[in-house]
């Protein structure tokens, strides 16, 4: 390749800002990949590729922006980057120009490699799937586990009789629409991993030391409800169907208790969903510290599906993977408290970057 052309030209240019950006500091490629949240260290030397570069995506250019806008940015260990509030007028000056720049050698250089744009729209697939939350070491198996159907509906669905021979077992899982979407995402983020399906009232005692995924509330998860207990987050589900405007999360900040609601709209004889509340929470697993559970559970299945939305939905899921970088660091226990609104008929996947759609939040 041409020392010339404009792909060679942006990674000169990002090599320089790790080695000579600041004299007498030199940035190392372990040190970036922690500042940049988890990047690994191979695709920083891809992009920095004397031969044979790749293009890195807007996303991770903007975070280059930010980090050498700031020497700063690299005084604690790990590094990381400002937050804009901490920023001086000097560093925000500075932060912008890299962006701009960046943002001009990359255009050239995708020009430049217009015959591998569809390799290098892979590769940032690639990279979204391979540093998300839902990407796990290799090898390690990962349990999701939904409740079954109560019997009285099990009696209304067809198919659900294990002696019919039209039997089908996924009819019997509660989550359906949360089932499928985090299942083929998992696959595809983790292929070398065992990803397994079960119910909360069958799990195996391998099942309890594997990696956990529990979709749906405390109503019929039994697996829900423990793990709650167990983790004590400041987060409390209350789903009393018996009683009225007795569905609701609980959460107690600063010594006090504030309750958040779905939000239900009536017409004529019927009463539709018009927002859900939903929690997603991960942390270390109570039953092998060595192991991670998450919890997606809305009020009702809209939510659900809305928390697993909000990190395998390719127009949202960077950028809320990012948010959770950004505020929780390498925190082993979060959780967000989220809005997931209904259009329509068709649950929306929330966006935690828009302040409106954050409820509550918590690390520690």
């Amino acid at each position: 390749m041409d020392s010339q052309d404009p792909r060679q030209v942006l990674a000169r240019r990002l090599r320089a800002l790790r080695e000579d950006r600041w004299p007498g500091r030199r940035i190392t490629q372990p040190q970036l990949a922690q500042a940049l949240g988890g990047v690994s260290v191979p695709l920083i030397s891809s992009w920095e590729s004397p031969t044979n570069p790749r293009i890195p995506p807007p996303s991770r250019l903007d975070a280059y922006a930010v980090l050498f806008a700031a020497e700063r940015s690299f005084d604690e260990d790990p590094p990381r980057p400002l937050s804009m509030p901490d920023m001086t007028d000097a560093e925000r000056h500075a932060m912008n120009e890299l962006k701009q720049e960046l943002t001009q050698l990359r255009k050239a250089a995708m020009r430049a490699g217009a015959t591998t744009l569809e390799l290098d729209r892979l590769a940032q697939i690639g990279e979204s799937l391979s540093t998300g939350p839902w990407r796990f070491p290799d090898g390690d198996d990962i349990t999701i586990v939904c409740a079954r159907w109560p019997q009285r509906m099990l009696e209304q669905i067809p198919y659900t009789n294990i002696d019919d021979p039209d039997y089908i077992e996924l009819l019997t899982y509660s989550e359906l629409d949360a089932l499928f979407e985090l299942y083929g995402h998992l696959r595809a983020a983790n292929p070398t991993n065992q990803v397994n399906l079960r119910v909360a009232n069958r799990l195996a005692r391998d099942d309890y030391t594997s990696h956990l995924v529990t979709l749906g509330g405390i109503d019929w998860n039994t697996l829900t409800t423990s793990t709650l207990e167990k983790l004590r987050l400041p987060v409390r589900q209350v789903a009393d169907w018996d009683t009225e405007r007795e569905q609701y999360f609980e959460v107690e900040e600063d010594g006090s208790k504030a309750q958040h609601r779905p939000v239900l709209e009536n017409s004529g004889d019927e009463t539709g969903l018009r927002e859900d509340v939903a929690l997603f929470a991960r942390a270390t697993s109570p039953f092998n510290r060595e192991r991670t559970v998450t919890i997606c559970s809305g009020m009702y299945g809209r939510g659900t599906y809305g928390a697993v939305r909000a990190l395998t939905d390719v127009r949202f899921r960077d950028r809320n993977a990012g948010y959770l970088r950004a505020r929780f660091g390498e925190s082993n226990s979060y959780c967000i408290l989220t809005r997931v609104p209904i259009v329509n008929g068709a649950t929306l996947t929330p966006d935690w970057t828009v302040s409106d759609y954050v409820l509550f939040e918590w690390s520690g």
